[in-house]
C-alpha cells in the first residue's frame, strides 16, 4: 500500500500496543513516522524494523515542558508539522476516587488529555496555514461510559472527546481533519498488571478484547480517505 507515500506522521505511545501497531500500519502505507514514547530502546528497535526514515523520539508525556521541546524538534526535523498526528499514549490505573492518589490522577490526565493539547497547540497553526493535516485522537469506550474505579481515565477520555469535538468544530473548512477513534478493551500490555490484580473486579478477559492491529487498521482507514471526507468518529467493539 502506498496511500501515504511522501507523507509524515507522528504517533505517541509508539513503543507498544496500539501505538506500535499504528506506526507499523502507517509506515507500511508509505509514511515517514515519528515514534514517541518514554522507552527509547523500544523506539529504536521499532524504527529499525519499520524503516522508511522512521524517527525515534523518547519523551515523557507527563512532562509538558519536555512535550513542547519534542514538538519543536519534530517541526525542525520534518521542516513542518506532521501530516498526521495520532495521540494514542495513555495511562490506565484503577482505584476508587476516595483512595486514588493525586499523583495517579494528575499523571493520567496529563498523559491522556494535556499532552494531546500541547501537541495540538504546537502543530495546528502550521496545519491550517498549509490547508492540510489530520489529527487522530485514540479514545476509549470510557469516553462515553463510566465504571467504578475508573475516575481518572474516564475523566481524561471524556475531556479528550470534548477537545476533539471542539477541534472538529473549529477546523471545518480549513483543510485540517479530526477523527476520534474509540475502541473497546484492546489486548495490550496496559492490562497486564490490572488483570493480574483484578480479583473481585468485573474486568474483561483477553479473549473478548480487540487486537491492536484492528485499531491500527481503523486509524489507517480514516487517514487515507479522500481529502474531502472527514470521519468524525469511529467506535470499535469486539464482534
Amino acid at each position: 500500500m502506498a496511500g501515504l507515500a511522501g507523507r509524515t506522521a507522528l504517533v505517541t505511545g509508539a513503543s507498544r500496543g496500539i501505538g506500535a501497531a499504528t506506526a507499523r500500519a502507517l509506515a507500511a502505507a508509505g509514511a515517514r513516522v515519528v515514534l514517541v514514547s518514554r522507552n527509547a530502546d523500544a523506539l529504536r528497535t521499532l524504527a529499525s524494523e519499520i524503516g522508511g526514515g522512521a524517527i525515534p523520539l523518547a519523551c515523557d508525556l507527563t512532562d509538558m515542558d519536555a512535550t513542547e521541546r519534542m514538538a519543536t524538534e519534530v517541526i525542525t526535523t520534518l521542516g513542518d508539522a506532521p501530516d498526521v498526528v495520532v495521540s494514542n499514549a495513555g495511562i490506565f490505573e484503577l482505584a476508587p476516587l476516595a483512595e486514588m492518589s493525586r499523583d495517579v490522577f494528575e499523571r493520567t490526565v496529563q498523559t491522556n488529555l494535556v499532552a494531546p493539547f500541547v501537541l495540538l497547540r504546537a502543530f495546528l497553526q502550521r496545519m491550517r496555514a498549509r490547508g492540510s493535516g489530520h489529527v487522530v485522537t485514540v479514545g476509549s469506550i470510557a469516553d462515553r461510559m463510566v465504571f467504578p474505579e475508573n475516575g481518572a481515565y474516564s475523566a481524561a477520555k471524556y475531556g479528550a472527546r470534548a477537545m476533539h469535538e471542539v477541534l472538529r468544530a473549529e477546523s471545518r473548512g480549513s483543510g485540517v481533519r479530526a477523527t476520534l477513534v474509540s475502541p473497546g478493551p484492546v489486548d495490550t500490555p496496559l492490562w497486564d498488571e490490572i488483570l493480574e490484580h483484578g480479583a473481585g473486579r468485573q474486568l474483561p478477559t483477553r479473549d473478548v478484547m480487540l487486537d491492536p492491529a484492528a485499531v491500527a487498521d481503523a486509524v489507517l482507514w480514516v487517514v487515507t480517505r479522500d481529502a474531502a471526507v472527514n470521519v468524525d468518529e469511529l467506535r470499535l467493539s469486539h464482534a
